[in-house]
């Protein structure tokens, strides 16, 4: 199977004109987002906390996160950010792909959006 990539703009919720634009891969074993700490330096975010996380081998790390708007495919959503190693791989996680209704087509590896989902009314149950 391919890998799946999407152009994502990171955005400073702070000062929305400060952003970093770039392309992404589309990691569903990844919960959150990962940018390349430069870039996030650049555009005046600063680490708001640590989270440990379990690699792919199982190790843990800790990291850096903070939280920005996440923008792609004409959406957005405020996320968790980690901060990646200068040259990592930017990567877009599941969290930002099922806020805002994306799932990949494992077929054709491309993103497409899920139909909405109708609310469930709620059903008293019948007294007698």
């Amino acid at each position: 199977m391919g890998a799946t990539h999407v152009t994502v703009t990171i955005r400073n919720p702070a000062e929305p004109e400060r952003f970093w634009e770039g392309l992404f891969l589309v990691d569903t074993g990844a919960t959150d987002s990962l940018v390349p700490k430069p870039h996030l330096d650049a555009i005046g975010l600063k680490p708001k906390g640590k989270r440990v996380y379990q690699l792919a081998d199982g190790s843990d790390i800790t990291m850096d996160i903070t939280g920005a708007d996440i923008e792609f495919m004409g959406d957005y959503v405020s996320g968790t950010v980690l901060y990646g190693a200068p040259d990592a791989e930017p990567l877009l996680g599941v969290t930002a792909l099922e806020s805002v209704g994306i799932e990949i087509d494992p077929r054709n590896q491309r993103l497409k959006r899920l139909p909405a989902v109708r609310l469930k009314s709620l059903h008293t149950p019948n007294l007698p």
